[in-house]
Parts: structure tokens; sequence; C-alpha cells
């Protein structure tokens, strides 16, 4: 039986993910012993073997395999013990062996015991073998093997083509969770939350010792001084898939999974948002999604990052890649659904015309829609609820997210532009250092006049294309772009540098108070260079007694600093010259 597994995972008949648990497989298999599957419990299937004793002859004993058969029930054994020792049946007395079958003994047996075996039931041909087992890598050989074993010797077939190892959930230090340590934390108490306190209850309920409760006591409070938030069931199975990429171990960290509440929270704002904005009752989506024609580059630009999201969804779903998918649902809603288009669109439906609008009711429809069927096997919950205040493509569509077919990236490949995602990152990083700019000088609401210079009239055009954008997600007022050498900006700006190709200008003079505003970098320069100061003259005394770690810390710290510092002196001279 161990030969025959080995075969099967060397010809990937049987695939083990991630691979670096097959060395595991190997090393089992190829030092295999035997195997003891009797067990002296209370519980578990009756070993099927039974003790003779023939009357008129001597009683054997219980370590002479002689005297020992097994049987299907009672009557098969005496059948068998006829048999074999030619005697009439009613001189045989049988007693049965008291003792059960090891627990992943018939924990192996699983995989067709529940369908009627060793019947040929209409359930067993239709569901064995099946397809995928999912379980933890700590019972690999313990129960993934002898299902293996059993499912070749019994059935001649194996019990599954794929197995799919769960790493360990460990604390967020990495710790194996431990009632003693008062780290081992409960679902439960992760998706509806609970005090510290009731964790202290919780602990004097349970059967550790004085000592231990003080100690697992000190855990929690270092663990969840404040308790544990609640955070939902959505959260944490979203978490609990993000955090795959670890491998073997799961360090879970609950401001993690509450992090993943907000996101919910997100999802939901963002969906009610566009509902409002007219994809909710009464609007009547496209049978099938397609392009008008009339869009515009960032209407073409998050359609592009739709199909690349579905894509990469389906390859993280096929190739047990779980945080492929989990990024790739996370990034497409926060950062280019809510951040960017969102933020675009507004306008379009305060003061567009009424083709634009309805342009963008369509794409708009059609990303949430996509959107929430993506993470639907991650977040069920909160995307079913969203999904029931959708209308629908048609009046036969499926009546639940549950049963909607997965977004199938072959029908949105088409839509995919890598060379306009390119062009739209350019614009959208200069939308980024506009708005460092502005917090700098604290223009929150203050529109502000956007020159930028480019090197040649390719990347002007770009600019130009990207200008509504531009406008509306720095609130600047105008937005003028042009070659180098054909014109200058205007004085009293304060400058930027996008790139070896490209500078803007954002104009500040007559918006901000220059003195004002030169008092204030100053400050906080020299605060600045005094807390570098200070940290070096600590490190200097300190020497070889301080920590790495911290001497690491403390250099990174300066680092930082002294960047800020640099970054300060620049606007400083840029002030200065508007005077």
């Amino acid at each position: 039986m161990a030969q025959k597994a080995i075969d099967a995972v060397r010809t990937k008949e049987l695939r083990l993910i991630p691979a670096i648990h097959e060395a595991t497989w190997y090393r089992w298999m190829e030092d295999i012993r035997d195997w003891c599957i009797s067990r002296q419990l209370w519980w578990g299937h009756q070993i099927p073997a039974y003790f003779v004793t023939i009357e008129g002859q001597p009683v054997g004993q219980d370590a002479d395999d002689n005297s020992w058969i097994s049987g299907r029930d009672e009557e098969d054994a005496y059948r068998k013990a006829q048999d074999k020792f030619g005697v009439d049946r009613s001189k045989i007395h049988l007693r049965r062996d008291e003792d059960v079958l090891d627990t992943w003994f018939s924990s192996g047996l699983f995989p067709f015991a529940i369908f009627g075996w060793p019947d040929e039931t209409e359930d067993f041909k239709a569901f064995y073998p099946g397809s995928v087992l999912e379980t933890g890598h700590d019972i690999l050989f313990f129960w993934v093997a002898r299902m293996v074993f059993f499912g070749q010797a019994l059935c001649g077939a194996l019990p599954f083509r794929e197995v799919y190892l769960h790493a360990m959930v460990r604390d967020a230090q990495g710790r194996k969770m431990s009632k003693s340590l008062g780290n081992v934390i409960d679902p439960l108490d992760v998706i509806h939350g609970i005090s510290l306190e009731a964790l202290y209850a919780k602990l004097n309920e349970s059967n550790l010792d004085t000592k231990e409760i003080e100690r697992a006591k000190e855990g929690q409070k270092k663990s969840f001084p404040d308790g544990i938030p609640e955070c939902g069931t959505d959260a944490l199975r979203f978490a609990l898939c993000a955090y795959t990429l670890q491998g073997r171990d799961i360090n879970l960290d609950v401001l993690r999974v509450q992090g993943y509440r907000f996101f919910c929270n997100k999802l939901w704002n963002a969906t009610r948002f566009a509902m409002m904005q007219g994809i909710g009752a009464g609007f009547r989506p496209q049978p099938r999604f397609q392009l008008s024609g009339n869009e515009s580059q960032v209407d073409k630009w998050i359609v592009s990052r739709l199909a690349y999201a579905v894509r990469q969804c389906e390859d993280g779903f096929r190739n047990y890649e779980f945080p492929q998918a989990t990024t790739a649902c996370y990034n497409f809603w926060l950062y280019e659904l809510c951040d960017v288009y969102l933020e675009y669109v507004k306008p379009k439906f305060q003061s567009g015309s009424a083709e634009e609008a309805e342009n963008t009711r369509q794409i708009l429809y059609t990303a949430f829609e996509i959107a929430l069927r993506m993470i639907s096997p991650f977040m069920p919950f909160i995307s079913e609820e969203l999904f029931q205040r959708l209308p629908r493509r048609s009046d036969d569509a499926a009546p639940s997210i549950m049963v909607t077919a997965y977004p199938d990236p072959e029908e949105f490949a088409s839509y995919r532009d890598e060379a306009l995602e390119k062009r739209f990152d350019f614009a959208y990083d200069i939308v980024k250092r506009i708005r460092s700019l502005r917090a700098d000088y604290q223009l929150t609401k203050t529109k502000t006049q956007v020159t930028i210079e480019c090197a040649d009239e390719e990347l002007c055009q770009l600019v130009k294309n990207f200008e509504a954008f531009i406008l509306q997600l720095t609130n600047s007022s105008s937005l003028t772009a042009f070659v180098a050498g054909t014109q200058q900006a205007p004085a009293g700006c304060g400058i930027v540098t996008v790139s070896d190709r490209c500078r803007l200008f954002v104009l500040l003079k007559g918006v901000i108070d220059i003195d004002k505003e030169i008092a204030r970098a100053e400050k906080k320069r020299n605060a600045l260079q005094d807390q570098v100061k200070g940290t070096k003259d600590t490190m200097e005394k300190t020497g070889s007694k301080m920590p790495e770690a911290v001497r690491e810390q403390n250099i990174q710290k300066i680092a930082q600093m002294e960047t800020e510092i640099g970054h300060l002196a620049d606007a400083l001279q840029q002030l200065l010259a508007m005077k």
C-alpha cells in the first residue's frame, strides 16, 4: 500500500498542494512501520476479530494467533471457525475483541464508507472518487495517507485527485496557541467580539489550575488589552485566505482581521453610493456588457483593471493561490474602484450629459456586479446582501449570488489594455504628487492652478487626455500642459519633478501665506534636526550596549528624518523665491 501511495504522488496521479509536502509524504512512506490498529477506548469501531474456544479442547492464549479469526459479522466468524477447525458450530464459542480500531483507521474509511460501501450504492457510483481534500498538513500521514491506502486497496481507486494542505494558525508572535499562555483565539470571539473580562471568565471556567489561569490572564491582557473587536464572519474568512501565503504557519493578528472588517464597511458604503447614483431600483443594465465607444480613458481603464482582477482570481483559485485572489479583490475594490473611479465619476452624475451618465452607470454596474461575484467565495454574507439590492441583467438571471456563475476571464479578456494602464499610471502619479504638495501646504479645499511641463508632444497629449481626471482628483481649478521650451510656467509655483520627462507647477502665490509657511517649515525642519541630533547622540553614548534591533530602527528613523529635512529645504527654497 505504501509503494502504491508513493507511485501515485510521483506520477502526479495524486497532487499534494503545496508541493513542499511531497518530501514529508516520501519520508513517511519509504520508512513505513507496522501499525498497531487497536485502541483501548470507550468509543469507536469494535475490532471485528474473534477469539475461538472449542468445547472439549484446551483454551488457547490471547497471544496465540492461531486462536483468532476475523469476520464481517458473527455469522461470518462462525463459518470461518468451522472451516478452520473442522468442528460443528455447536462446539464453537466466540469472544469478540473488546478493543476498538485506531481513530485514524476508522477515519481512513471515510471517503467511501459514507456512501454505503461495501455495497455499490448509487451514491457510491456517483460520488466516489472525489476531487479535492482540504485538511491540515500536520495529519498528512495520519489521515490522508490512510485514506489513500484504503481507497486504493478496497475500492481500486484514489479517493481524491488533489490534497490542499492548509497552514497551522498561530498567534501574532508565531507561538502555538495554548490555553496556559492565554493566546488561544476562538473564531466565535473574533466573529462576535468579546471583552477582556469575558475572556477572563472563560479561563475561570476552564480546567486549568490556579497558577496556569493567572499566567493565561497575563497573556490575554498582553495580547488583547481591549478584548477582541467584533470582526464578523466575512472578515475572518477573508483574512485566513489572505494569510495562506505564509506557507506552513499563519501568524494570526486580530487587528488585521479588524482591518478587513473596515474593508467590508467600504464595500457596503461604496455599493450604496453607486446605487444612489442610479444603478439601483429602476436601472436596467445591458443584457450583456459592451462598450458604447464614447467612454473616456478612465472608463476604459477601470474595465481593463476589472479584466485583470477577474483573471487573477481565476488563476488564484485554479492554482490554490488564494492570496492571489484576495489581493486582486482587495486592490480592485479599494484602490481602483473606490479610491479612483468613484471619485472620478461623481461630476458626471451632477453636471454631465445624459449619454455620459448612462455610459457611466453601465460601467459602474458592471464593475460592482462582477466585483461582488469575485469576492463572494471569501465574503458570502455581505456580497449576497449587496447583490440582492442590484437589478438583474435579465428576468431569468440567477436568484442568488451563490448560484451565479463565477466571472469568466475570457468574457473580459478583450477589454484588457496594458498600454492604457501604463498611460493611466503616469497620470495617476501626477495626481499623487499634486496631492502631496497640496497636503504639505494644507490646501484642503482651496482650488489651485496646475501647469505641467512635458518633454515632448506625445507626453503632452497624454496629460491632456487625462485632464478631467487630474482636475477632479486633485481639486484643481485649471490645468495647462506644454512642451518644454515652448513657454514658461507662471511665477510663484511649487515645483515637483514627476520624472526626467515631466515637471509640474502648482500656483501657490496668492493662495498661501508665504511668511507663515516659511515659519512653519523652518520650525518643523529645526525640530527634525534636533531629533536627528538627539538620536545620534544616544547611539554614540550607548555604543555597543544598544541592542542591534534598536540600532537598526534608529538608523532607519534617522534616514527618514533626513529625507524629510531635505524635502523641507526644497520647499523653503521655493517659498523664499516667491517673496
